[in-house]
């Protein structure tokens, strides 16, 4: 047993301090994820040129990386007090808990493991001056005249994770990125506590992972001809024409595989089957059902654009031994005790017109294409099993009988993940609805493109992964949840980071703390202070903060307009005229009346500057704003909006966010909005639209009713392959009261993405006038 002795002299930076005696600067701590328990006590602790780091051999991944973080300032002195000093301490239970004693005399950093002591280490980097981070820092002697160290405020953190699996996931399939960005996001990953870097390796669009015995899949798998430009919803199609591709080699695998394990960042590999194995079967089209596709009797290609494709592996023994040699090399690469194997979004199409499928379903006594998908599942989880590793899956994996030891990451809501819970399997939550960060995070028009959706830092903030309908005793199966970056609209590593974070840190934050220490509005304080590390770690995230919330409210018969910021010590100013607020507009005090159709804008201020882009609201006021409205179906939770009253507040939601306030989303249902105006009035026209984002699932219905005082119209609507299905009622009528009848879509149509699956229905503001 040995113990390593440094010392350092610490740098000087630009994190929040407070001159203590004009001789140390003094940092004081706003850890993310939050602790499960932090006392400030009296005094403080000087990091000077005479602290020492004590550390034995156990703990010399966190001794070394913290030396590591204070390179620039090692020198060969010697320290007997004035050290931190790394204690083993059998008593803490939790393998990843650790506890911090900071007093004036040493540094404690109490552990039972290595990995409770790394951890003790990123929250102690967080007590540390922000500049450290860069390495560039001028030495204690280019300090200002009187300045010894700095201080840390005397405290003891005790802490541990809520959750064992703390995950994010990275797609590099749809686009491809570097081995020094990937480590770069491990490094963000650990510096937050999670433990466990999903890598999304092949898809339609490519294969990114060097497999040393088919030599085609690096050839052929891994480029496509060309991207589609734009929206995939954008009609027709155009693309760049530029081939696109590359992969990892197993080398450059291993590499990150052993810079993750040194982080303790597990790295779960996913190799899709039986779908999204276009790309595989471009360059040996054998492991398909048919060697050429059907529609075009054309090769099949690696995709070039986004989406669901009919072409799947084939359930015969070509493909099983191929995945079977693949894994083989997965593994010994990858030595995480999962193995993701995919199992979503694959098309039945080729298997119904199959015959060896169709045989082989009878052969086995399969009911149909989802047993059949079961058989496949079930039997490449043998397989792993008898390799010594698990396997885990999207939630599909469910159809048909879910394979004996699989563990189920519920991705299509938590339904999945209650139906595995409660028949005894392990979950991973990570719902499109709190956990998709390639959906837009903000309502500004000029956000960069994305898939769709909307899913604001507080939404993130607020997930809790234990769903209610489990008891107490079923929701030890909930193992944690995981953050997902899908990459069909990040061509480049500034993009991703600007989807991930600050999203990423909220998402720490769900996994680690404890719900009754999290706190939305601390939170953001403690994340405008950490901004401050984002930068100095060179990270693009998006600043959010300064942008403005506002709210319609209806209150005694008349509507106002609510505006919020939760960040601190700022200043809100307004104009109800269309013009940019200045410094010289109005000061939002309180609600503001409204009583005509206005165009509102806003912005935050400190000082005599504007923080964050300018806040604007279109109002319509039309005649069914503030009136009373009822649905005979609670919207879906995840997408209940501003709730009912949001139909008919005069504000219409984004054309392209679906998520948002005003959208308000059900799942597979019918059901009947009922307005009531208070009293009879000349009604000119109903409008209303609805969202048609197939690929999210999301259908425009196909009819709706609407009855003005048992005077019923039946519109038939016009779907088309825009995101928006608008309808429009032009009739003289008169009434007080006035029905929707909104039938739901149905069931999506196989070889769709989400085939099979019930329709969502998004209906928008119902405007009246």
């Amino acid at each position: 047993m040995h113990f390593k002795k440094i010392a350092f002299v610490l740098l000087l930076s630009v994190f929040i301090f407070g001159c203590v005696e004009n001789e140390v600067e003094t940092a004081k701590a706003l850890l993310i994820p939050a602790p499960v328990n932090q006392e400030f006590r009296d005094g403080q602790f000087v990091l000077s040129s005479e602290t020492t780091i004590h550390f034995e051999d156990e703990f010399s991944v966190a001794g070394n990386f913290l030396s590591e973080f204070l390179k620039p300032g090692l020198k060969k002195t010697k320290g007997v007090e004035n050290r931190i000093n790394f204690v083993k301490d059998s008593t803490i239970s939790n393998p990843e808990g650790y506890r911090i004693e900071v007093n004036p005399i040493h540094i404690e950093i109490s552990a039972s493991t290595a990995q409770g002591a790394f951890y003790a280490v990123q929250s102690l980097r967080q007590l540390l001056p922000v500049g450290l981070e860069t390495g560039k820092l001028s030495p204690l002697g280019k300090m200002s005249a009187g300045q010894k160290g700095i201080a840390i405020s005397a405290t003891i953190i005790r802490d541990y994770p809520q959750f064992q699996y703390r995950g994010m996931h990275l797609d590099v399939s749809r686009h491809m990125f570097s081995v020094e960005f990937i480590k770069k996001y491990i490094d963000a990953l650990a510096m937050l506590k999670m433990n466990t870097f999903h890598w999304h390796l092949t898809d339609d669009q490519g294969w990114r992972i060097e497999i040393k015995k088919y030599p085609k899949l690096q050839e052929i798998s891994a480029y496509r001809d060309e991207t589609l430009i734009g929206h995939y919803s954008d009609q027709p199609h155009q693309f760049d024409s530029k081939r696109y591709g590359g992969f990892y080699t197993q080398n450059e695998v291993k590499d990150i595989v052993a810079y993750a394990k040194k982080r303790f960042v597990t790295v779960i590999p996913e190799i899709e089957m039986p779908g999204h194995a276009q790309a595989a079967i471009a360059a040996y089209p054998e492991l398909g059902c048919a060697s050429t596709s059907s529609a075009t009797s054309e090769p099949i290609k690696v995709a070039t654009k986004w989406g669901v494709f009919e072409d799947i592996y084939c359930p015969n023994e070509k493909t099983f031994t191929f995945l079977e040699d693949v894994l083989d090399e997965v593994l010994e690469l990858f030595p995480s005790t999962y193995i993701h194997i995919g199992g979503d979004e694959a098309p039945k199409t080729r298997w119904k017109n199959c015959e060896h499928c169709q045989d082989l379903i009878k052969t086995e006594g399969l009911k149909d294409e989802h047993e059949l998908q079961s058989y496949f599942i079930t039997k490449m989880e043998s397989y792993l099993n008898s390799k010594g590793r698990q396997i885990i899956g999207w939630d599909e994996i469910l159809e048909g009988g879910l394979a004996p030891n699989a563990t189920v990451m519920s991705w299509r809501g938590i339904s999945g993940a209650v139906e595995a819970a409660k028949a005894g399997h392990n979950v991973v939550m990570t719902p499109t609805s709190h956990c998709y960060f390639d959906y837009y995070q903000s309502e500004n028009e000029d956000e960069p493109l994305a898939i769709g959706g909307f899913l604001p830092l507080e939404k993130v903030y607020g997930f809790n992964p234990i769903p209610e309908e489990l008891t107490k005793e079923e929701s030890k199966y909930v193992l944690g949840a995981q953050g997902n970056v899908w990459t069909e609209y990040m061509p480049t590593e500034d993009q991703v980071e600007y989807m991930a974070f600050p999203r990423l840190l909220a998402m720490s934050e769900v996994v680690w703390s404890k719900p009754e220490n999290k706190n939305y509005e601390n939170f953001v304080s403690r994340l405008e202070t950490f901004h401050n590390r984002l930068d100095a770690l060179d990270i693009n995230y998006a600043n959010h903060l300064y942008e403005i919330d506002g709210n319609m409210v209806s209150k005694n018969d008349s509507v106002f307009y609510e505006l919020k910021t939760l960040t601190k010590g700022k200043t809100i100013r307004y104009t109800l005229d269309g013009s940019v607020p200045d410094l010289n507009s109005k000061i939002y005090k309180s609600q503001i009346p409204i009583t005509e159709s206005t165009t509102l804008k806003a912005a935050v201020f400190k000082e005599n500057k504007q923080l964050g882009k300018t806040f604007t609201q279109s109002i319509n006021f039309h005649k069914a704003v503030g009136a009373k409205i009822t649905i005979d179906k609670e919207p879906h939770k995840a997408y209940s909006g501003s709730g009912a009253e949001g139909l008919i507040n005069g504000i219409s939601g984004s054309d392209s966010r679906y998520g948002d306030k005003e959208w308000l989303g059900f799942w597979g249902e019918d059901f009947e909005i009922t307005i009531d105006l208070g009293e009879e009035k000349e009604i000119n026209s109903i409008e209303t639209r609805f969202y048609n984002g197939n690929g999210q699932w999301i259908y425009a219905p196909l009819e709706v009713d609407i009855e003005v005082e048992e005077e019923i119209e039946k519109i038939k609507l016009q779907t088309n392959d825009k995101n928006i299905v608008e309808f429009k009622l032009k009739k003289e009528l008169k009434g007080k009261t006035i029905k929707l009848r909104i039938p739901n879509y149905g069931t999506i149509p196989e070889g769709k993405q989400g085939g099979g699956n019930k329709a969502w229905t998004f209906i928008d503001e119902i405007i009246v006038n």
